[in-house]
């Protein structure tokens, strides 16, 4: 593996090449659990944990916390795919199974919010490998690191397919009362047999919903971003409804949906699977994806419509891109004894 090309963005106070922690410092390890077989970690102590999204990117966010490269979930259409050959690993199986671990997120996190250079910005986490795959049960980075957000008051969202975020439910909580706090569950389709397949390593959407009606009832406002929709997969108007009616029985506050994007490195291996599982559309994709690793804007702004246009019947409706979400206080124990001043709100 080739650790020393691993750098942090380009800042002022920073060189460009200076790597985000040195060879010296991996532990590699594998663990005797059946839930691990195969799986290798690459334990390490990063020298930056807060990242500064490229000014290219189509994000909605500035900052993104990641402490794992590499997710057990093995989504054969993740996006993040291709960052595994910075490692000299591929982006198939090694990015399955060959898992880098920065134990030391929290502790940095804590130093880097306490600069007198950070302003509070929103922090976006999950937003490039899930941040609860199945490593989080093991190494609990998630705790420190929404516990040093919370101390700091300062705002952040996750996206995530993992179920293990109701363990963190009280920190979640927490830091809602003193900053702005959203919470997303991706959950593209609801079709299981697509799900063992596509997503093997995930927990079942059926799950990923119980988590998204767990966060409401316990007053956390909770997004659904439909993603990704598989052309020709998961895309039927039935397949559709069906995911749209299950998101809106959840409670989720809202619906976004994505079409899938093919992203080089993530594209191969996602031609490779569908030439196994499905090679009739090997074609067709071909062609829906010749200019580029995103669908058509036809295809975009239909699938776009019909989720809304269903959204808008179950009672849902989208999220503006990055939005966070405050979760609701408990109301006054007291009546107030006379009218006052109507606090406005965008949720």
């Amino acid at each position: 593996m080739r650790w020393e090309n691993l750098t942090a963005d380009t800042r002022h106070d920073r060189p460009a090449d200076a790597a985000l922690f040195g060879a010296d410092a991996v532990t590699t390890r594998t663990f005797d659990t059946p839930e691990f077989a195969g799986i290798t970690f690459h334990e390490i102590r990063a020298r930056s944990i807060l990242n500064r999204v490229p000014g290219a990117s189509r994000m909605p966010f500035e900052w993104t916390v990641n402490p794992y490269r590499g997710c057990t979930h093995a989504c054969v259409y993740c996006f993040a795919r291709k960052t595994h050959g910075y490692l000299d690993l591929d982006s198939g199986i090694d990015f399955d199974t060959q898992i880098v671990v920065k134990v030391n997120a929290p502790e940095l996190l804590r130093r880097q919010l306490a600069s007198p250079r950070w302003q509070g910005e929103h922090v976006a986490m999950g937003t490039n490998v899930d941040c609860y795959q199945r490593a989080e049960g093991r190494y609990r980075l998630m705790p420190g690191i929404l516990a040093a957000l919370r101390d700091r008051a300062n705002p952040y969202s996750i996206l995530t397919k993992g179920t293990l975020i109701l363990r963190d439910l009280d920190l979640l909580r927490q830091s809602a009362e003193v900053t702005e706090v959203g919470v997303s569950v991706s959950v593209g389709f609801t079709d299981t047999e697509l799900w063992r397949t596509v997503e093997p390593g995930t927990p079942a959407p059926g799950r990923r919903l119980d988590v998204v009606r767990t966060l409401t009832e316990h007053g956390i406002g909770c997004g659904v971003l439909m993603a990704p929709v598989i052309p020709f997969l998961s895309d039927e108007p039935a397949q559709l409804r069906a995911t749209v009616r299950a998101i809106a029985a959840s409670g989720a506050t809202s619906v976004t949906p994505l079409a899938l994007h093919l992203r080089p490195g993530a594209r191969e291996w996602f031609m490779a699977w569908l030439g196994q599982h499905h090679p009739h559309l090997v074609r067709r994709y071909e062609r829906l994806y010749a200019d580029g690793a995103y669908a058509p804007k036809w295809y975009q702004r239909r699938i776009t419509r019909q989720v809304h246009e269903l959204a808008e019947e179950y009672g849902i409706g989208p999220t503006r891109a990055g939005m966070p979400r405050r979760i609701p206080q408990p109301a006054p124990a007291e009546e107030p004894t006379g009218p006052g001043p109507t606090q406005l709100t965008l949720i």
